[in-house]
């Protein structure tokens, strides 16, 4: 009779296609605003830069076309997609619904305890970068805390969902920096939401989520990308 094989139970590694590679970096830079909304992405300059050919390169930007980041201008090219203010406010929707069923989730599911210490470690973070409230590392941390909210509902789908306006969310939070003169009214929402969390107060930091959504979606007006 055979040993049993002890690595039957692993799966073989799957690498990443270079042209996933590409997308992935090309989604980083719109991200965090190295590419801002309106630019046009030269095929040419961008295989320089990173040393890749131009085939892979034209199909990470047809994935990120068909993702709705880029959009293709007849015999102009590829742009960063505008954020245009019915998209804005269509993207906090969304947000508004997909986090506060992960909220809801949370606080029916007996983990708010363990939900409540990674939003609070999210808020520390952000608390160490109040001196520089309209920084990139400010708006990471931002996003960080939302994305650790979702995360605690461990609900595949919602994750999933959520990553797709994630890009969006982090243009939007660059955006509405301007609006931040300090980082305290921004660490004062996202730790009462954390702090409901803790309590299992469900009413309150549902209201609190949908309240700071607002405020999100009122700052993104005032930097003008929404009316």
């Amino acid at each position: 009779m055979s040993e049993p094989d002890p690595l039957a139970g692993l799966d073989p590694v799957v690498q990443e296609s270079t042209p996933a590679i590409i997308a992935r970096a090309l989604r980083r830079a719109i991200s965090d605003g190295t590419f801002a909304p309106g630019d046009q992405l030269g095929e040419a300059a961008l295989a320089r830069t990173l040393g890749v050919s131009r085939g892979p390169l034209r199909e990470a930007m047809q994935r990120l076309t068909q993702e709705g980041l880029l959009v293709s201008h007849r015999n102009r090219g590829l742009f960063v997609a505008e954020l245009t203010p019915e998209a804005v406010v269509d993207m906090y929707l969304l947000r508004t619904t997909v986090e506060t069923a992960a909220l809801d989730r949370v606080l029916g599911s007996g983990a708010a305890a363990e939900a409540a210490d990674e939003l609070d470690a999210a808020v520390d973070a952000m608390a160490a970068l109040a001196d520089e409230p309209r920084s990139a590392a400010m708006v990471a941390a931002d996003l960080d805390f939302h994305h650790a909210l979702v995360e605690a509902a461990h609900s595949p789908r919602l994750s999933r969902v959520h990553e797709t306006v994630l890009v969006e969310t982090s243009m939007c939070l660059h955006a509405m920096s301007a609006t931040y003169t300090d980082a305290k009214a921004r660490l004062t929402e996202h730790r009462a939401i954390a702090d409901a969390v803790r309590s299992g107060d469900a009413d309150r930091a549902r209201a609190l989520l949908v309240e700071h959504m607002r405020d999100g979606l009122d700052r993104v007006r005032a930097a003008g990308l929404a009316s």
